[in-house]
């Protein structure tokens, strides 16, 4: 079955405008669906951020020591 490279997208309708009032009544629907954390894993999720950064941090600072280093070998054989 060939496709016709021709055939035009079909333009989607367009959406009824919303009033401020409705806007906002539906914000409200929408936050209150929102399963927000709860003190104690908030402060938990805070330490395994920190704890991570840290980790990475300290990653990358030896992968730039040794990366360092061994461009300043092969430099000091060229010279």
């Amino acid at each position: 079955m060939a496709i016709d490279a021709k055939a035009k997208p079909v333009p989607a309708a367009p959406k009824p405008r919303v009033s401020p009032g409705e806007f906002v009544r539906q914000v409200r629907a929408e936050i209150a669906k929102v399963s927000w954390p709860t003190l104690p894993e908030t402060v938990r999720m805070t330490i395994m951020v920190l704890i991570m950064t840290s980790l990475l941090s300290v990653f990358f600072v030896g992968i730039d020591q040794v990366l360092g280093r061994i461009v300043k070998f092969l430099l000091s054989l060229a010279a």
